[in-house]
Order: C-alpha cells, then sequence, then structure tokens
C-alpha cells in the first residue's frame, strides 16, 4: 500500500533533527555522523511476490571530520537549510534554483560550495532516504519534461485542464502529481500507451492514435521522470488501465521499461510508489525487424558498451524469465539494435496505422 504523503509539519521536524544531529555532536565534541541508506544495486533486492525492486538496509556513514567526506557533509547541511527555508516560506522551488540557493565561494578561499547541478542533486536524493521524505514533501521540484494527450481531465491548481482538446502539443506533465496537486477528474480511456521517445509521440499524438483506440498517449523524452511515472501509476491504479511501453530496441530501451516496471535501482525507495508490475513491453522487440521486414541497413551495430549493458541486464533478477533471456539473448545474436524510428522505413505512419494496431490486436507482448 503506497503511503500518504507527509505532512509540512512532519518532514520540517526531520530536517530539525537532521541539524540537532550536528549540533549534539558539537556539545560534545564529537565528529558528527549522518547514516545515509546505500543506493545501488548491491543494496536492492527484488521481490517476486510484488515484483518490484526495493531498497536495501545498509547505510554509510557521511562524517564532517573525514576528509574525503567533509565537502559532501557540508552539502547535505546546505541543502537540508535551503529545504527548511523553503518551508518556512511556504514555497517550492526547482532543482536548478536550489543548485544556486545553495552554490557560493567559502569565505578566504577559492573553493565553492558546489561546483555544478550534477554535485547537488544526488545530495537531494540522499536526503529523501534519509529523512524517509519524498522530494516534493520537501518542496522541490523537477522541470517539466513529459507530455499527455488522450480523454483524461485533469484538475491543476483549480483550473481543469481537458487532455484531448489540447491539439497535438498535449499537456505538459508537472513534477509534482500527487492527488493534492493535481486531481483526475475523469478518464475515459481503455489503456495507456508510454512512449519513449519524443519523436513518436509527436508521430502518435498527430495521426489522432489515441482518438483511434481511445487510449492516453504519454511520453518522458527518453527515461520517463517521476512526474510522468506517477502519473501513469496513477492512472492505472484510479482507473484500471493496462499500461503499454513503447522503446527502442536496445539495452537501454530495456531498462527504461524496466524502471516503469519494477522501479530504478538509484530510486528503490520510490518503487511501492511508482513501478507499475503489471506494465507490458510492446516493442520494438529483438525479433520485430524480421516480423515486420525492416531491413538490416535500418539497424544499427551493436558497440562494446552495448553489448556489455545488455549482459548486465541479462544477469538483473527481474530479467530472468524465459522470454525476457530469449529477447536479450536475440538481439546481442543479431548484432544489431533498432531505434523506433527505424519504422519510417516502411512509411511515415507505419508506426500508427500498421505496427501498433497489429501489436495490440495480437496481444504481441512482453510480461
Amino acid at each position: 500500500m503506497v503511503r500518504r504523503r507527509l505532512s509540512d509539519v512532519a518532514v520540517k521536524s526531520r530536517l530539525e533533527g537532521l541539524a540537532d544531529v550536528v549540533l549534539d555532536a558539537a556539545k560534545k565534541s564529537k565528529d558528527p555522523a549522518i547514516s545515509i541508506p546505500v543506493r545501488s544495486l548491491s543494496n536492492v533486492t527484488f521481490d517476486p511476490k510484488r515484483r518490484i525492486i526495493e531498497m536495501g538496509e545498509n547505510t554509510q556513514d557521511r562524517t564532517f571530520f573525514n576528509l574525503g567526506m567533509a565537502r559532501k557533509f557540508m552539502q547535505t547541511m546546505l541543502i537540508g537549510a535551503a529545504c527548511k527555508e523553503l518551508f518556512e516560506e511556504k514555497v517550492t522551488t526547482s532543482l536548478r534554483e536550489l543548485y544556486y540557493r545553495t552554490k557560493h565561494t567559502l569565505a578566504g578561499s577559492s573553493e565553492n560550495t558546489f561546483d555544478d547541478q550534477a554535485e547537488s542533486d544526488p545530495i537531494i536524493e540522499d536526503l529523501e532516504v534519509t529523512l524517509d521524505s519524498l522530494r516534493e514533501e520537501l518542496h522541490v521540484r523537477a522541470e517539466s519534461a513529459g507530455t499527455i494527450v488522450g480523454p483524461v481531465t485533469l484538475v491543476d491548481d483549480g483550473d481543469v485542464i481537458d487532455c484531448a482538446r489540447l491539439g497535438k502539443g498535449g499537456y505538459a506533465v508537472p513534477s509534482i502529481v500527487e492527488p493534492e496537486e493535481i486531481k483526475i477528474k475523469k478518464c475515459s480511456a481503455k489503456f495507456i500507451l508510454l512512449v519513449e521517445k519524443g519523436t513518436q509521440w509527436n508521430r502518435l499524438s498527430e495521426d489522432k492514435f489515441w482518438k483511434k483506440h481511445n487510449c492516453v498517449l504519454l511520453t518522458g523524452n527518453g527515461q520517463p521522470p517521476r512526474g510522468v511515472r506517477r502519473l501513469t501509476r496513477r492512472l492505472h491504479d484510479e482507473y484500471k488501465l493496462p499500461v503499454y511501453v513503447l522503446v527502442d530496441n536496445d539495452p537501454w530501451g530495456y531498462y527504461i521499461y524496466s524502471v516503469v516496471k519494477q522501479g530504478s535501482i538509484n530510486l528503490a525507495y520510490e518503487s511501492q510508489r511508482m513501478a507499475i508490475p503489471d506494465a507490458k513491453f510492446i516493442g520494438l522487440s529483438s525479433r520485430d525487424p524480421e516480423k515486420y521486414k525492416l531491413p538490416r541497413n535500418v539497424g544499427i551495430k551493436l558497440n562494446d558498451k552495448d553489448i556489455s549493458r545488455a549482459k548486465e541486464i541479462l544477469a538483473y533478477p527481474w530479467f530472468k524469465k524465459k522470454e525476457w533471456q530469449e529477447e536479450i539473448k536475440h538481439m546481442i545474436a543479431s548484432g544489431l539494435k533498432y531505434e523506433l524510428d527505424a519504422l519510417a522505413n516502411k512509411n511515415f505512419r507505419y508506426l500508427t496505422t500498421d505496427y501498433l494496431p497489429r501489436k495490440l490486436r495480437e496481444k504481441d507482448w512482453l510480461d
């Protein structure tokens, strides 16, 4: 069961508790330490019954007196202080703004607190798992990076958004889509099609695929961000809609599908809220080029990085099903990967008029 959203009072209290750790250590002339759960493959497990990735119990102490950890310790406290400021001012902010809010040069040196945003973003994730508080509960949001179109009506800050009446451009999915922020007023779709690439989403939207097949079209323009995954999960739960995932035929496409289905390794603590264990992989499959007679010259030769990544995925417990082992090994044996764009070799509308309708009709997908 997905836990209820924490109140501002509860999250603010947890942030203050983080500061108390430092104050207590200082009073006792001890090295302040924060226990941070490890966010890596070594600390995740796959629950075969729930069919999701879950975070383990391994932690690592982040201390101030350790030269190798002092910088990260300082950064953690800076981000924590900025989040407390957000609560006091009753505002939310973006990851980018948070980076600039906490960036400055240390007095008497040329050392910056953060050199770039790639340093500050992981600190937010560290705080999430340490405080057991989601990024949204810390008043931090990402930039909108997804789009939705189809027979679904949303209420955003009092405004009614009919996603079937927004032209082919659709509605930009916000970072925070919890019920307190975005209400799903109604939805008459039969299924959800989550598309990896914006180019294919544009084709499907322009051709009104969603109208002909009565579905919701979503894209995250690559690996779907949290807002897109969470909105997909909500539509799936609240309206019992099947979810079909359309990605490139390469190791990265496989992994994007698995992130939607089981959750991600880096954000395993959020799987319970976002993963969709019943999601189906509708393509591109490694056998589709033969089945749909795509010429080999539209395939792209697998490089060493592709092959290495494919072998890593083969070893993941959530890819141990016979069908998935055969799927990935077939791609490696073919020596080629195929982008969804390659379907345009047949004709520009092949994806919408032939490929997907046949896939849906024949129930040709992987689970």
